[in-house]
């Protein structure tokens, strides 16, 4: 006999369905069928005429004697060099995750540990300016770095990215942090560690899922920034979002859109590779961060 309960439960369950098949359609439909579209020409992507065109490939087995066809990918990586955007990106976001996740577990950490006031007013001050726009932080920057002559250096941007990732970071790992007992430091050096070996060998390793997760948003920062690259970036150091908005642009005149909706779908689809890889960490670290310890 099926109580109240149940009834309630599976009602529960049908509604959240639901609206999970809801979101699913309407946030990762596009993305889903521009990938599939970045597969075809264009008379077939973009037809007005009829747009099952793009599911049957229509002008694209005209033109190329196949359903699909790798012509926008080749033109994109090979032709417009996005391979360069590629490498710039990984460099950007490589170094600025590192020093990120090494100030901020280090500064997380005294900060957790410390008895004073002031760590509190440190963490809200940062909190202050990680909310600030990220174009009121680079203007800032624009006249020293002409001056100097470092502008449209990956260096310089990478300076500029840390310095507004780093309030976000610090926050985020002080937070894990409190959640570990104060207990296992003093044990580690009752047993003969250091501050600095305890900390290495002992609390690292228990937090290593928060330090993952923290890794993963600074990446998201770093690899989906425009603001910052967009302006402090010269062309031959351009990462892969500016280049996309860019290429947008030019190659609806040039008649090669294709190019560019292979190029959004190379630049979005490691996010998804990303995500799928961490996906324990990820839940296993925020979970942490907001259970109790």
């Amino acid at each position: 006999m099926t109580t109240i309960s149940e009834t309630r439960l599976s009602t529960l369950e049908v509604v959240s369905y639901f609206f999970v098949t809801v979101w699913l359609v309407i946030a990762a439909g596009p993305f889903l069928w521009t990938v599939w579209g970045s597969f075809k020409v264009q008379g077939d992507f973009f037809s007005k005429a009829d747009w099952t065109n793009a599911i049957y490939g229509i002008f694209t087995q005209r033109e190329t004697g196949a359903a699909f066809t790798f012509n926008g990918y080749y033109g994109a990586w090979i032709l417009e060099e996005f391979w360069r955007n590629v490498v710039n990106t990984s460099i950007i976001v490589f170094f600025t995750v590192v020093i990120s996740l090494t100030i901020g577990t280090i500064g997380g950490y005294a900060l957790a540990r410390s008895g004073y006031r002031y760590a509190f007013w440190i963490l809200m001050l940062a909190l202050v300016f990680r909310a600030m726009p990220h174009i009121t932080l680079v203007s800032g920057y624009m006249l020293p770095f002409f001056e100097w002559n470092i502008w449209g250096l990956k260096v310089t941007t990478i300076v500029v990215l840390v310095a507004i990732n780093q309030p976000f970071t610090l926050w985020m790992l002080h937070s894990f942090f409190l959640k570990i007992p104060k207990d296992m430091d003093e044990s580690a050096m009752i047993d003969g560690c250091t501050q600095f070996q305890a900390f290495r060998y002992v609390i690292v390793p228990v937090m290593w899922p928060g330090v993952i997760t923290t890794g993963l948003f600074s990446f998201l920062l770093a690899y989906n920034d425009y603001a910052v690259t967009s302006m402090l970036l010269s062309k031959p150091n351009e990462t892969m979002v500016p280049a996309v908005a860019s290429f947008l642009g030019t190659v609806q005149v040039q008649g090669n859109i294709m190019f560019a909706v292979a190029a959004v779908v190379s630049a979005t689809a490691p996010l998804f590779l990303l995500i799928m890889f961490f996906q324990r960490q990820i839940v296993s670290g925020l979970t942490a961060g907001a259970v109790k310890g």
